[in-house]
């Protein structure tokens, strides 16, 4: 038995049951595999069935607002896939009559969409013959093939996919692909993989030569930039807050935060007294100035980690309001798309 018709059998006997392994609805694959990019199974699965019940098809998603889309995405982080997602649902509801384009070629004209992505909706629903590489292919590959390519680079990339390629099942690509993404999350994982039971350790080059932990090989990162937030809400005669919404470009676009003082180091509650964006705010208005907690959080995302302080502003009048600012009800606060950062935070703020 060959690599493909193993890792099939193997999937047959062990797969997960997800609810989107029981469709072919290309709607509803894309939806998954925007949902899952960046994301564990466990962790996407609930904001699966959320959208599915709030946008069945993809002319709900079309219509629905910005804001509760967001919303809805909140908790996922890399909130660029939720926007883009909007706009494609767009794109296929308006422009190409609710029908998803029904090749790999076809799908990569998509916004959101890449190789892995159009390779999965392809091989799943039309069948097409494309192999996917993800994380887990990549690490499944890589042990078996024993490649010590670095998977992020552009030789790695391709010596992957043409790898991918000569090793797809061609008669049942989409149990393949399938097959051997779910291999690599139970079988072949990343750290403690099953050798012993795996049903290509006779086969596998990394095992015969003792380089399975150390594959694949992925070149270091950049430099991990540090930032330093300072988030003031404001509790305006203990019924009004303050927000704003994020405009610029960036990974929180369009998505809503309390007033923010940025800068190079921590700052304590004299250096947020003297600040000047505090004092235009406040406007020699009288106060009360709170630490919400006592340290730092650090919230780390891939190209940076955010150091993080929450401070309370009681006060009785409205500040001065810059910078798309704008007050709403402590009440209704809740119910605006905000960060992962901030959402955790929410319920104890009010």
């Amino acid at each position: 038995m060959n690599f493909s018709k193993k890792l099939i059998s193997w999937y047959l006997e062990n797969k997960r049951s997800m609810p989107w392994r029981t469709t072919t609805d290309p709607y509803r694959i894309w939806l998954s595999e925007i949902i899952l990019q960046q994301t564990r199974v466990a962790q996407g699965l609930p904001y699966y069935l959320a959208f599915t019940e709030a946008f069945p098809t993809v002319f709900d998603l079309a219509d629905a607002d910005e804001e509760k889309v967001l919303k809805l995405w909140q908790g996922l982080g890399y909130y660029s896939r939720a926007r883009n997602l909007h706009t494609t649902a767009k794109h296929v509801a308006y422009e190409l009559e609710g029908v998803f384009p029904d090749s790999y070629k076809g799908l990569l004209t998509l916004k959101g969409v890449g190789d892995y992505t159009a390779s999965a909706i392809a091989s799943i629903c039309y069948n097409e013959v494309v192999p996917v590489v993800d994380g887990n292919v990549y690490r499944v590959l890589a042990r078996y093939l024993a490649i010590d390519t670095p998977i992020n680079t552009t030789q790695g990339v391709k010596e992957f996919k043409m790898a991918a390629q000569q090793l797809i099942d061609t008669e049942e690509p989409a149990t393949y692909n399938q097959a051997i993404m779910e291999f690599g999350a139970l079988q072949c994982k990343p750290q403690s993989p099953y050798c012993i039971v795996c049903p290509l350790n006779d086969s596998c080059e990394a095992l015969q030569k003792g380089t399975v932990t150390s594959l694949p090989v992925k070149l270091k990162k950049l430099k991990i930039k540090k930032r330093y937030f300072h988030y003031l809400i404001f509790i305006v005669n203990d019924t009004t807050t303050l927000i704003r919404k994020r405009t610029e470009k960036g990974i929180w676009q369009n998505l809503y935060e309390f007033p923010l003082l940025e800068s190079t180091k921590e700052m304590d509650g004299a250096a947020i007294e003297a600040d000047t964006v505090f004092k235009e705010m406040i406007a020699g208005q009288s106060y009360e100035l709170l630490p919400f907690q006592k340290g730092t959080t650090v919230h780390k995302l891939s190209h940076q980690h955010l150091y993080t302080q929450f401070y309370i502003v009681k006060i009785n009048a409205m500040p001065t309001l810059i910078a798309n600012q704008e007050a709403v009800a402590i009440s209704e606060v809740a119910q605006y798309p905000v960060p992962i950062l901030l959402g955790k935070y929410m319920d104890q703020f009010f």
